[in-house]
């Protein structure tokens, strides 16, 4: 069996058992990795941009050089191969269990109980939920689910196509790593400077994949295309600007505003500000979204490596 059919059928796997089962209960790998990033943290942090260099390189290279070996060990072997891949893509991804977060919050909302939505809050974003009413929660609510599409799903499954298994893993290492050290607190302003640019250069494609399917799956795409034009540069985050801009188009919504992390207020520009204020019914809205585009990205990366792996096979043959 060709090498880019047995990643089609393991990344399909992959996905299904996320959507059928969510993230793993007990022993996630990704917890795991970040445990062990969290002690060679403590081993190596100094406050300089070197040394956070050093603490991603150690993580994420350590992490691609077990995927690689894993990857080698069974290449000979289209079933084990197609496994690894199965198992790897549901252990990066997390769609499934996004959604079910988001909607908890969703219906603690409609509800009525805004402590129960506060303290589920912190699941999902670092947001500070105490500063925000049920309308600022359902915003960052849609928000999060906008953002985290591209990081937890679009994303590993366009490096997973380019790079097989140590491409789903790689992103996975980096993406946890800008999540542990890649904000700009006073700890890690230069410490986590690699691991953030590193994300950025990683999250590049599949945000932009996710903003282009959000338009194409969402209920208005020329509003989608619109907000992505417009707003997408006045995010701060180079690739959630995209993908945030494009949901709120294709929600007809609008997102961004003031915010407050950690006690540090920050004031965004607006998103697609034509839009109307966010809604709890959107959080479900936005999870609907979230899969199809989910979907649509398996297919696109699936059919991208297969053409790829073809059209290089027809010219080495040729």
């Amino acid at each position: 069996m060709r090498a880019d059919r047995v990643h089609a059928y393991g990344a399909a796997a992959g996905l299904l058992g996320d959507l059928l089962l969510g993230d793993p209960r007990r022993g996630h790998p990704v917890a795991a990795f970040g445990r062990a990033a969290g002690a060679v943290e403590r081993v190596l942090w100094r406050d300089h941009r070197g040394w956070g260099a050093l603490h991603a390189l150690v993580c994420a290279g350590g992490a691609v050089s077990v995927a690689a070996a894993a990857a080698r060990s069974v290449r000979t072997s289209p079933t084990a191969s197609s496994a690894l891949t199965a198992a790897a893509t549901w252990a990066v991804v997390g769609g499934t269990s996004l959604g079910r977060e988001a909607r908890a919050i969703g219906g603690a909302l409609a509800a009525g109980d805004i402590e129960v939505a506060r303290e589920r809050l912190p699941h999902l974003c670092g947001r500070d939920p105490q500063a925000l009413d049920a309308d600022g929660i359902a915003r960052a609510v849609v928000e999060s689910v906008a953002e985290n599409t591209s990081d937890a799903v679009v994303g590993a499954l366009v490096w997973g196509a380019a790079a097989g298994v140590p491409g789903l893993v790689g992103f996975r290492a980096v993406n946890t790593l800008d999540a542990m050290v890649g904000h700009r607190s006073p700890r890690y302003r230069r410490y986590g400077w690699a691991s953030a640019r590193l994300d950025d250069v990683m999250g590049w494609p599949g945000a932009r994949l996710t903003a282009v399917l959000a338009a194409v799956a969402g209920s208005d795409p020329r509003g989608a295309v619109r907000a992505w034009r417009t707003d997408a540069a006045k995010h701060p985050s180079p690739n959630a600007g995209p993908v945030e801009a494009s949901f709120a188009g294709a929600l007809g919504v609008r997102l961004g505003g003031t915010l407050s992390y950690a006690g540090r207020v920050e004031h965004r520009p607006v998103l697609n500000g034509a839009g109307r204020a966010v809604e709890v019914g959107d959080i479900e809205r936005a999870v609907r979204l979230s899969r199809r585009v989910n979907l649509l990205a398996l297919g696109v990366s699936v059919a991208g490596r297969l053409l790829t792996k073809g059209f290089l096979t027809k010219g080495r043959t040729s």
